[in-house]
């Protein structure tokens, strides 16, 4: 996992929920929903929901999780200061 990467994930996941909850307001909810949407990007962006359950997916499992909370983090605190 690189950072830049989890940055860029963690904001797309911002975009995200902003769209879902259709304002840019600071709230709990849109948080919540940014949290969520930066960690299915990354999960996305690992290739966890691509690959499925298969032997390569237990072998990428080490990039996946870091990326998914990578991203949720900085969704989740990006949310915060919009």
């Amino acid at each position: 996992m690189s950072i830049e990467k989890a940055v860029v994930i963690g904001l797309a996941g911002n975009e995200v929920s902003k769209k879902i909850t259709g304002s840019d307001e600071c709230s709990v909810g849109r948080s919540v929903v940014a949290v969520g949407s930066g960690a299915a990007i990354g999960a996305v962006a690992g290739g966890t929901l691509v690959v499925g359950a298969g032997l390569v997916g237990l072998a990428s499992a080490p990039v996946v999780v870091p990326l998914a909370i990578g991203g949720a983090i900085v969704s989740g605190i990006a949310s915060l200061f919009d």
